[in-house]
């Protein structure tokens, strides 16, 4: 019996993908959203809070900040509560009422960022916050998913070996992971790396998003993509990256649901979009086993990706999704 559901972090099911016009592609899908708080995020937030906590990194005394899209505030709000710290989430208008909900239930303070950045998204001006906030108090310990060390190392010793051992055999063919912060496939990718060398580790973003290069446009679905390249990517071990649109996306989580009764999020939906895309443009012949991870739940896109008038109000400024080897 647990004390509290919070301590049950990682061990998160992994189910089978079958598609069929794809025979010897072995899908496997790690289901995050079945960690605490639904997402994948709660790896990164107990395993930072412990660590700062331990190594005197911070102390009671320190207030926790951060800058979220959503998932990651809802996570670093329950484990900040947990350990009796106070937190500040920097959101945006973007960010999902149920997420900024559970935020603010959770005790965090909540900074809304209204104002777009020069790309149209909000990340720059929520990190400039930030950087304002950290000169006028001494109090602060920014997070700072997308350079912190800690982040990927979260993952390294959890997500990224959970995946090594569960994979049919312990063989790694590929992974495929959604980019936006970047912690989780550096971490992941780092330690797929080590155990099966060989392994592809395969990028997902999104059209709209500058992190592999492409060109800054307005996106609609958080959670994958950035309007800047995250300096934690530099540790990452990539092989290819594979783009998809909002679109896609959407058809993606709906099929998820429709097909094997997986109610997934956003960029859940692109993983699975990037997959199908990718495979089609390769000719395999024999059976390769292929990780993928589904980020975060779908009920916290009931009014976005799952709802009928919002996608077709943004279908017309989604984009052709295209392949990047690399």
């Amino acid at each position: 019996m647990l004390s509290n559901i919070l301590n049950k972090v990682g061990n998160t099911p992994l189910v089978s993908l079958k598609i069929e016009s794809l025979p010897n592609i072995k899908v496997f899908a790690k289901l995050e959203f079945y960690n605490p708080t639904g997402s994948v995020k709660d790896r990164a937030a107990c395993y930072i809070l412990n660590r700062g906590l331990n190594e005197g990194i911070i102390n009671k005394n320190s207030v926790i900040i951060e800058s979220s899209s959503g998932n990651f505030g809802v996570a670093l709000s329950a484990y900040a509560k947990l350990h009796g710290l106070r937190f500040i989430c920097v959101i945006d208008k973007n960010t999902l009422p149920v997420n900024e909900m559970l935020i603010k239930l959770q005790g965090a303070e909540i900074i809304k960022i209204t104002e777009p950045d020069e790309y149209g998204g909000y990340l720059l001006n929520r990190i400039n916050k930030i950087k304002t906030l950290l000169k006028e108090r001494q109090d602060l310990y920014w997070v700072n998913q997308y350079e912190n060390p800690l982040n990927a190392q979260a993952y390294y010793s959890s997500l990224g070996k959970e995946i090594c051992l569960e994979a049919p055999g312990q063989k790694v063919e590929y992974v495929f992971m959604g980019v936006s912060s970047g912690g989780t496939i550096t971490g992941v990718s780092r330690r797929v790396k080590k155990e099966n060398p060989n392994a592809k580790i395969i990028a997902v973003d999104i059209y709209g998003s500058v992190i592999f290069g492409g060109k800054a446009k307005k996106r609609y679905i958080p959670g994958i993509g950035s309007s800047m390249t995250p300096t934690i990517l530099d540790e990452a071990f990539i092989d290819d990256v594979v783009m998809v649109s909002e679109y896609e996306t959407i058809i993606a989580c709906k099929k998820l649901l429709e097909k094997y009764s997986l109610y997934a999020g956003g960029s859940s939906g692109s993983v699975y979009a990037g997959i199908n895309k990718y495979f089609k443009e390769l000719n395999i012949d024999h059976p390769v086993n292929v990780m993928c991870v589904f980020a975060d739940r779908g009920e916290r896109y009931i009014e976005t990706i799952f709802n009928e008038k919002w996608c077709e109000r943004i279908k017309p400024y989604t984009e052709d999704a295209a392949i990047i080897h690399g």
